[in-house]
């Protein structure tokens, strides 16, 4: 049987910096049927004319004017032509064997399993890669992977999954209206339509954290509306697969932690989701900084983390 076609697929803005180290490594994969399509979304800082120096080792550039990630991520799935879709972000890494061995591990596997592996947070040496195993670096069914996954039990960036292309028809393309977490509400979508998930704990990828341009550091009103919608489908998509005390836990966690995050960037954001967290199990408040929890104490962990965002900004101005 012969080995199928993969697509990398890679949504390139202002990534000058990085796009050489990131087409390096998705060269390098082992795995013999590799086709590899950078979407250039309308970048001002000469990464297209870099990425076209790799057109002639078998590297595709489309052409976009700026219109974000998700719509780069679905511009290079029309394109794409593989059996299964590695997403991999312009700043990050692939060790060399990381697709072949999911390959081989989605081969073995019940139909419609979607593979992960191990990721490691790195900002300049790929080797200083620290590799910090959470709860759902396991073989999981899809619903107890979201549910552990939004318990706090740790998250997956793009560059984890391989995805067998029938998920990622099932699933429909990439929301284009969100920005922050347009990722977890695609992911949420394609897991619900898998039947498994299967770690492979060799099938090791480089999450890249630094200042530059990243969907996942969007603040403002903008990225807190995106923020509610991706979480208020993802709740109603988990909740209507399973109606069960773990997912109702997880939701609860789910928006708690959207109003830690934007309570101060959209308080009638944080207020609606407060009404949402009424219908979930009670949490304890969210843990903090020493100067948080004293706060908290005597506001309430809402207004102290209010504080705490306010602070931070007029100290970061």
């Amino acid at each position: 049987m012969p080995d199928p076609l993969v697509s990398i697929l890679i949504p390139c803005y202002n990534s000058a910096r990085w796009i050489a180290a990131t087409l390096d490594s998705a060269l390098a994969q082992t795995h013999p049927r590799c086709e590899i399509i950078v979407v250039d979304d309308g970048s001002t800082d000469g990464s297209a004319a870099l990425v076209e120096r790799y057109i002639a080792r078998g590297v595709k550039l489309v052409r976009q004017p700026n219109a974000g990630a998700a719509a780069a991520r679905n511009t290079a799935l029309r394109h794409a032509r593989g059996e299964f879709i590695q997403y991999l972000d312009s700043d990050d890494l692939l060790a060399p064997d990381k697709i072949a061995r999911q390959v081989a591990a989605v081969a073995a596997a019940p139909a419609g399993t979607i593979a992960a592996g191990p990721w490691g947070r790195f900002t300049d040496d790929p080797g200083a890669a620290v590799f910090q195993p959470e709860a759902v670096w396991a073989d999981l069914g899809p619903v107890e992977w979201l549910a552990r996954s939004w318990a706090g039990g740790g998250m997956f960036p793009p560059v984890v999954w391989l995805v067998p292309r029938s998920l990622c028809d099932a699933a429909g393309p990439w929301n284009e209206a969100l920005s922050l977490d347009d990722d977890g509400e695609y992911f949420s979508r394609v897991l619900l339509r898998a039947a498994h998930v299967r770690f492979v704990p060799e099938a090791r990828s480089y999450y890249r954290a630094h200042g530059g341009p990243r969907v996942s550091a969007g603040r403002g009103r903008k990225a807190a509306l995106s923020s509610f919608t991706s979480t208020e489908v993802k709740a109603r998509a988990l909740l209507a697969a399973e109606d069960s005390p773990r997912v109702r836990l997880a939701l609860a966690h789910l928006w708690q932690r959207f109003i830690w995050e934007q309570c101060a960037a959209a308080p009638d954001l944080a207020a609606t989701a407060e009404e949402r967290l009424k219908a979930f199990p009670a949490l304890p408040p969210p843990a903090g900084p020493s100067a948080y929890q004293f706060a908290a104490r005597l506001l309430g962990w809402r207004r102290a983390r209010r504080l705490q965002l306010v602070a931070q900004h007029l100290l970061h101005r």
